[in-house]
């Protein structure tokens, strides 16, 4: 993964009808943060959108690819990231829509974590 903080100004810029949005770096890439939540991964300037079931066959449909990588031992992994579709990056409007779909996902998963037990006894 590689990271250009000036890609990073144009993601900022690109989805501002999201509000702030905090940009971390990240294993050579970098996160996007709407609201304390990670909702897109930058890298080699590409935006990958978090999905789910809800958003994936969406972007599945809207032509995005899903982000993958080679293991060691030559399997291909596949992760709950899609890429901004192409239509969407002329086009900051429809970006957001697609960002705020993201955000629902990361919202889902966290609503779907189970409360971890507290170890301290009252």
């Amino acid at each position: 993964m590689a990271y250009d903080p000036d890609f990073g100004e144009w993601v900022r810029e690109h989805f501002s009808a999201l509000g702030p949005l905090e940009i971390r770096r990240m294993f050579g890439g970098a996160a996007v943060y709407a609201n304390g939540l990670i909702f897109a991964l930058l890298d080699d300037g590409v935006i990958w959108l978090k999905a789910d079931e809800g958003n994936a066959p969406l972007l599945a449909d809207a032509g995005a690819r899903q982000f993958t990588y080679p293991t060691k031992g030559g399997a291909v992994m596949a992760m709950a990231y899609w890429s901004l579709p192409e239509s969407a990056l002329d086009d900051p409007d429809e970006a957001a829509d697609w960002a705020r779909k993201s955000v629902e996902a990361a919202l889902r998963k966290v609503a779907a974590k189970k409360p971890r037990k507290s170890k301290a006894k009252l």
